[in-house]
């Protein structure tokens, strides 16, 4: 865990490279998405060349989306006759239904929204057939006011105008679940607006909303930047997590989020943290699926170099996974690593 400066010095390294990846990304979104057929998830490319993954990411503020670009590197190098771009979206419950029809090879999603998914519950009607090439890092609540605002806890957030994410994000899903565990009515007793997390700072400087909630890894471009402003306040949640082990499952947990993780912020915040999995079709072939998992774990140091996120990647745990079954290619890979 980085603790102190260190933080500091990544997050401002981390704006340059979020703004760089979304240059990147445009280049990215031009080229053919991959599409999954019957009997394999990707696309020969026209002409014999490589052939294109598209991976499903998330808003280029977040940590997906970088990450992601990484991934996308990484396959490019290392994977033979593979090649990948990025998809910007909405996130886990949109990356989930991209998987589901076809339009996304592979999705970085948090792992309730997963678990949702596969069991078609709240955002899915029907299951959605997927497995997870691996655990990624831990994305952690964070729940962000200006200082001017004085909110402090959840509580405060009544009567107050807050983002809950983009709509069919994760982060929307895990903050309706803080709110209805603190007793607040996220339709009735705050003014819900839905805003990505670049949206949402820049809300927070505009005072177009007092509060917003981000679900992602540490740190998050987006807050850094807006961290620099000397308005920001991280409001604590980690209260609310028993609440929402005992509705919906385990993979709930609490932890801090460090001190000096953002400039100005002196102490440390316990908040609710939730896993990421990297997901795929299980019409994906399992060599590929090994191949790729090999690919990421065996270059994490090239994935750190992009965001430290990465640095939580562990072939010893990434296939502990229990509300979804984990790709019998990846798994393959691990059982060799144990």
């Amino acid at each position: 865990m980085f603790v102190g400066s260190k933080w500091v010095r990544i997050g401002r390294r981390l704006g340059r490279l979020v703004a760089g990846a979304a240059a990147v990304g445009l280049l990215a979104a031009c080229q053919p998405l991959g599409s999954t057929a019957e009997d394999d998830s990707a696309s020969p490319a026209p002409g014999g060349g490589a052939t294109q993954l598209s991976i499903a990411t998330g808003g280029t503020g977040g940590v997906y989306y970088p990450l992601g670009g990484g991934l996308a590197t990484v396959i490019r190098e290392h994977v033979s006759g593979y090649d990948a771009s990025v998809q910007e979206t909405n996130a886990s419950v949109d990356n989930m239904l991209l998987i589901q029809n076809g339009q996304a090879d592979l999705a970085m999603v948090l792992g309730d929204t997963a678990a949702d998914a596969v069991a078609g519950t709240n955002d899915f009607e029907e299951p959605v057939d997927a497995c997870a090439i691996g655990r990624l890092y831990d994305n952690y609540t964070q729940l962000v006011a200006s200082t001017d605002s004085g909110i402090a806890s959840v509580e405060d957030l009544a009567g107050r105008t807050v983002s809950l994410g983009a709509p069919g994000s994760g982060t929307e899903l895990i903050a309706v679940r803080i709110l209805e565990a603190a007793g607040i009515d996220p339709d009735a007793d705050i003014d819900r607006q839905q805003l990505g997390v670049a949206e949402t700072t820049a809300a927070l400087r505009d005072n177009t909303i007092d509060a917003g909630f981000w679900s992602g890894g540490l740190p998050t471009g987006a807050l850094v930047e807006y961290a620099t402003t000397g308005g920001m306040t991280l409001v604590p949640t980690a209260e609310y997590t028993d609440a929402l082990v005992d509705s919906f499952g385990e993979f709930y947990t609490a932890d801090d989020i460090p001190p000096d993780t953002y400039e100005g912020q002196t102490e440390a915040v316990p908040t609710i943290i939730v896993p990421n999995v990297l997901v795929a079709p299980p019409g994906m072939a399992e060599d590929l699926q090994g191949e790729i998992t090999a690919a990421m774990f065996e270059n994490r140091e090239q994935l750190i170099e992009v965001h430290p996120a990465a640095e939580e990647l562990d072939a010893g745990t990434a296939g502990d996974i229990g509300f979804m079954d984990v790709c019998p290619g990846a798994q393959a890979y691990f059982d060799e690593q144990g």
